[in-house]
């Protein structure tokens, strides 16, 4: 299921198989994901979701595919093809992966430093920038322990922006925060998807998120060891291929065992 052929793709997955060692988590899933739009990855625990996303990141060789991304495939490139394929993307890891030991301006700079030569004045004034595009204007100084989780997140898709990336993948973006915290991550994820034109890419199971901010869903399954659904979320809801897609949609509990006799 899903659709690799696109003529405004900015991503195309074609025919990826992935596992550890003999176990194949998924395999052949093709899909594409267009410039601009906000594609979210869902399904059950141990479906591959993070797996995915890892492949499609390139810290992850497949077992067999391609991912290609702005034309590229990051599976197989190397050297300065793949640091050009890199500095597209920015990533935004589960828990956040932030430098307990750095300020939030250091954090932010960490991307510049790696793969540019620019001056420290103009790292800190970009760094700076981000910053205050995830509303974080003032806590420049501040250290990952003085701040709250939801801070944090917004803190690391700033530094997943520091090199203005086409696109930005996203891990579990609201783990760990609660309903309110995680609404306005939500809209701060709208809000930026809206404002600079990137493409995200986000990995989650939170139903409010995925009604919130996806404009199109893959649906993975353990069973199927691939795509069994694709659409937006009120097509899944409203429309489901499956009984587990009804049931993850409506957040249906499967039907109780027979009592013994």
């Amino acid at each position: 299921m899903g659709d690799a052929r696109g003529g405004d793709a900015i991503i195309r997955v074609e025919d990826l198989s992935a596992g550890y060692g003999e176990r194949l988590l998924f395999e052949r899933v093709s899909f594409a994901v267009k410039r601009g739009e906000v594609f979210v990855i869902l399904g059950g625990s141990g479906s591959g979701k993070s797996t995915l996303l890892k492949h499609m990141i390139g810290l992850y060789r497949p077992a067999a595919g391609h991912v290609w991304i702005d034309g590229a495939d990051i599976a197989s490139a190397e050297g300065a093809e793949r640091l050009a394929i890199l500095r597209k993307i920015g990533v935004m890891y589960q828990a956040g992966a932030l430098f307990g030991s750095m300020t939030l301006l250091e954090n932010v700079r960490l991307p510049m430093e790696e793969f540019t030569e620019l001056p420290d004045e103009a790292m800190d004034a970009i760094a700076a920038s981000k910053l205050k595009l995830v509303q974080l204007e003032g806590f420049e100084r501040f250290y990952p322990a003085e701040i709250s989780g939801g801070m944090a997140k917004r803190a690391a898709i700033a530094r997943a922006m520091a090199l203005d990336p086409a696109i930005l993948f996203l891990d579990e973006p609201s783990a760990g925060l609660d309903p309110i915290t995680s609404a306005e991550l939500d809209q701060t994820i709208l809000r930026l998807a809206r404002t600079l034109a990137v493409t995200f890419v986000v990995v989650t199971h939170e139903l409010p998120s995925i009604f919130t901010i996806a404009d199109r869903v893959i649906m993975l399954d353990q069973r199927a060891r691939g795509i069994i659904a694709s659409g937006s979320p009120a097509q899944l809801r409203d429309h489901p291929t499956s009984d587990f897609v009804r049931r993850f949609f409506r957040r249906e509990a499967d039907a109780a065992p027979a009592a013994p006799a």
